[in-house]
């Protein structure tokens, strides 16, 4: 082979290389469009969760406030028949009502923890493709 032809022959290569280097960038930027599609879908899908929670919680405290007034009025009546006082029966009543409360509460919340709604595939997604952009730079 001449001067000529490895001259050509290098040429050739380094064209191929840097089309195939081109179409390694074109597809990392599709990559990247494509995770930003997939972390997009997924912060729709945690918001659309924190909602669903949101509302639990809401229907929740409207419902359970009548009755949970009557229960505890039943309650407060039944421990009068104990013979408690009617004071303290009632007390009795509201102490449980409040620990309902707080258990129901801390549901609600555990339902709106922000790890819960963090989009997890997404960011592991995200890692990956900057492990590969990592590689494809060396």
């Amino acid at each position: 082979m001449s001067m000529a032809d490895q001259a050509r022959s290098i040429a050739d290569d380094a064209k191929q290389l840097g089309a195939l280097v081109g179409d390694a960038v074109e597809q990392l930027g599709k990559l990247i469009q494509n995770e930003t599609q997939l972390a997009k879908a997924e912060l729709a899908e945690k918001a659309a969760q924190a909602g669903r929670g949101i509302a639990m919680l809401i229907a929740a405290g409207l419902l359970l406030i009548p009755v949970l007034v009557m229960l505890l009025m039943t309650f407060a009546l039944w421990l009068e028949t104990f013979g408690l006082s009617s004071v303290t029966a009632h007390l009795l009543a509201t102490g449980l009502g409040a620990l309902v409360s707080v258990v129901l509460g801390m549901i609600g919340k555990s339902k709106l923890d922000a790890d819960r709604l963090s989009p997890k595939v997404t960011a592991r997604e995200l890692r990956a493709d900057m492990q590969l952009a990592k590689e494809l730079g060396r």
